[in-house]
């Protein structure tokens, strides 16, 4: 079986789309039908960043799937990101802006009395002027005075253009979907319909007739509503969506290469493993790789959502993205493309935006009836309205005003717009929310569990305490040894050696800048420590130099001064590990070993007590590290839990989920089955594979600071979602019984419409 599921994986890929023309959720739910029709395809359509997210397998290509949305009636292109947006939100504009120079007359002619009336005179006078003109010159032709004023036909000269040239894409998008209708198809047949009863009422005129009747403004402005709307809901967009179009920035076009003794700009999608490239000063780094030349330091905001500077020398680590803020350095490439970590990151982003909360889910089953509803009801209100003999005219404003200030754009919206914002907030800090369920899931947690090592501590052994004593012979002065030649003693020693312990020292003292001598005779034994001779630099003379546990350099030496027992006592109590230094038989100092707690784990924690969630500590370490760490971060002690195996975590999590919501936060491949089975799950962005992929949300801030901003804002989130929702619910089961009452025109049933779904979107932008 697992066989099978991997042959399935690899025979897919996923591809993400542009789409424009998308109105409402009909509009998703037609691309996803349309989609999904592709035999292997499967898809999810996101409204607000208007794009597509679609795993197919390898025999289809992107052309085929592009050709199944544009035979919908959309149109689909590559993801390009930031910059489509912008020429869309362009052309939006000149298109907006050509529709308010022909409107505006519109709606003054029609809604200025004394504008009415002087323009029908100046046209009444040119007629005749005219007709003289044409009389003088022996022609037999002259123009009619028209039976209705002349400024009503000028007003549907002006709202032809707008209605059938302007409004075109509306009208084109509503024939191609009449199966599944739009919000397109209210729009097209509330403007067409109010165009057609104008022009006959204006041709079927009679001088006693009520003007007011005919409505001539509402078909334009009802298309100059319906793009205002739309621009500003792109734009809208378009700063919700930014800190996401940040991230998709930070990947480099050029990269320049270090081949055959000199330097070559090549495109970065010709950079290979291997390649030594250049990263000069407040360049990007284009591609994950190790540093093999030069020093400087680098800001890692954008995985860790910490503008920090942190130095990188050679051999240190670099990722794609981040910026080189002061030297030179010269990198070997590790990782390319869709293997760097910045590429891991955007997939995750994608991926989360792609699918649907359940409020979402919701509210495109109730889209999918709320456009046919919509057309029905107007065809209600219509004949109720005609059978109660109050008039064509009137029955036709009534049904126009039904279509109109339907707004299905705000239902579909509500959702995946504050997803987006809450998504691009959280990158910007670090915090990848891998789903959208995530945010719901955060919602009334009880209970949260740690994992120790690479969570609450940060995973490495580092050095903690140094003791160190000149003389453990006061009354001998030949004994006495310099606090710097002690250090350069151990430095030399352990520069030798690969234990851990021996790293976590020889990082310390290299940082201090102390200096090294030549070593002979060394020799390693494990589980005890290391021996050398340390040649001193000054004379021929050398030191016998011992560096190890303290029951093996007991035996070695003399006793322990006080001082030397004092600090292998309290590091024991700690539970962290000792090693002892011991020159010529005689101990000098005492070096402490441990996983260091991370800076914002105790506040962390503090604030999730204030929070009224209860914490828990449950490790596969001893119980002595255990309950040393916990106690210090403010864990209880009767919370605290050591020596568990994976199958001990994930009971534990099952039974606390009797009670209560329970989130995990681990980091290691014996966190993963509790992190699956949590309400909700967070894993280190600096752990394995297996959590990441197991945890609802990924922290790449290595601080447990992360978990409260990741709660906080899930919370917001969730309350704008609900706000949106409500908003939109509200506004439609209150709008349309107010049109079908004859209680608005179709002229600010459209201004409703259009910040109906305006509304919803800048609400969003609430989130931070």
């Amino acid at each position: 079986m697992a066989q099978r599921i991997n042959e399935i994986e690899i025979k897919t890929r996923q591809v993400n789309l542009s789409i424009t023309g998308m109105t409402c959720s009909s509009c998703v739910g037609s691309i996803e039908k349309a989609l999904n029709k592709i035999p292997g395809v499967r898809a999810a359509v996101n409204l607000a960043m208007e794009s597509a997210h679609v795993i197919a397998p390898l025999n289809i290509s992107e052309e085929d799937l592009i050709a199944a949305i544009n035979s919908a009636g959309y149109k689909a292109t590559s993801f390009k990101g930031e910059r489509e947006s912008f020429e869309k939100s362009t052309r939006l504009g000149i298109r907006l802006f050509v529709t308010l120079l022909f409107s505006l007359p519109v709606l003054l002619i029609s809604m200025i009395d004394e504008l009415h009336k002087s323009i029908d005179k100046y046209l009444l006078n040119f007629i005749d002027y005219f007709n003289k003109n044409l009389s003088g010159a022996n022609i037999d032709f002259e123009i009619s005075n028209p039976v209705a004023p002349a400024s009503t036909w000028l007003v549907l000269a002006l709202s032809v253009f707008v209605v059938l040239i302007m409004a075109w894409p509306i009208h084109r998008a509503a024939l191609k979907n009449l199966i599944n209708p739009t919000m397109d198809t209210l729009v097209s047949l509330g403007s067409l319909i109010s165009l057609g009863w104008s022009v006959y009422a204006a041709a079927t005129y009679k001088p006693e007739q009520d003007m007011l009747s005919i409505y001539t403004e509402v078909s334009a402005s009802v298309i100059f509503f319906v793009m205002l709307g739309r621009y500003l809901e792109h734009r809208a967009k378009r700063s919700a969506g930014s800190a996401l179009a940040e991230l998709f920035k930070l990947s480099s076009g050029q990269v320049e290469i270090s081949r055959d003794g000199g330097n070559l700009v090549i495109p970065i999608d010709e950079l290979q493993v291997g390649d030594i490239f250049v990263v000069k000063p407040g360049d990007r780094i284009a591609t994950d790789g190790q540093v093999v030349s030069g020093f400087t330091t680098i800001n890692n905001a954008f995985l860790t959502g910490e503008a920090k500077p942190i130095d990188v020398a050679i051999n240190d680590l670099v990722f794609a993205g981040s910026t080189n803020n002061n030297g030179n350095i010269l990198v070997r490439a590790t990782r390319i493309g869709s293997d760097t970590e910045l590429a891991r990151i955007t997939r995750m982003v994608l991926a989360a935006q792609s699918e649907k909360a359940p409020a979402q889910q919701l509210a495109d089953r109730i889209s999918r009836i709320f456009v046919p509803v919509v057309l029905v009801l107007s065809v209600i209100t219509f004949i109720a309205w005609y059978v109660g003999d109050f008039g064509l005219a009137k029955s036709i404003t009534a049904a126009v005003a039904v279509l109109v200030i339907a707004c299905p754009c705000a239902l579909g919206l509500a959702t995946p717009i504050a997803l987006m914002v809450a998504s691009g907030k959280a990158a910007k800090s670090g915090i990848i929310i891998r789903s959208p369920r995530a945010i719901e899931k955060a919602l009334k947690i009880t209970d949260a569990v740690f994992d120790k090592t690479g969570t609450i501590t940060s995973g490495q052994m580092v050095l903690l305490e140094m003791i160190l004593i000149n003389n453990p012979l006061p009354n001998n002065s030949n004994t006495a040894i310099s606090t710097s030649d002690l250090l350069m003693f151990a430095l030399s020693v352990e520069s030798l050696d690969s234990h851990p312990i021996a790293d976590a020292i020889k990082f310390a003292l290299e940082k201090q800048g102390v200096a090294k001598v030549q070593v002979s005779d060394f020799e390693h034994t494990a589980g005890v420590g290391v021996a050398a001779r340390v040649n001193l630099p000054s004379s021929n003379a050398s030191k016998a130099v011992l560096i190890g546990s303290p029951l093996s350099i007991a035996r070695s030496t003399t006793q322990f001064s006080p001082e030397i027992v004092l600090a292998i006592e309290g590091a024991n109590q700690r539970a962290n590990s000792v090693a002892v230094l011991a020159v010529d038989g005689l101990a000098y100092g005492v070096f402490e070993v441990g996983d260091q707690i991370k800076p914002e784990s105790k506040d962390a924690i503090q604030k999730l007590h204030k929070a009224g969630i209860n914490t828990w500590l449950v490790t596969g370490d001893s119980e002595t590290s255990a309950i040393s760490i916990g106690s210090e971060v403010g864990i209880p002690i009767d919370h605290i839990f050591a020596t568990a195996t994976p199958e001990d975590k994930l009971v534990f999590v099952e039974n606390l989920q009797k009670n209560g919501k329970v989130l995990m936060i681990g980091d290691g491949i014996n966190d993963a089955a509790a992190l699956t089975a949590a309400n909700l799950s967070m894993a280190m962005g600096t752990g394995t594979d297996t959590a990441i992929n197991s945890a609802d949300i990924t922290l790449m801030n290595t601080g447990l600071g992360s978990v409260v901003s990741a709660l906080k804002l899930s919370t917001k989130t969730l309350k704008i979602i609900r706000l949106n929702m409500g908003w939109a619910f509200i506004y439609n089961v209150i709008g349309l019984p107010i049109a079908s009452a004859g209680l608005l025109t179709p002229l600010y049933a459209a201004a409703a419409m259009a910040a109906s779904s305006v509304l919803v979107v800048t609400n969003s932008l609430r989130i931070k």
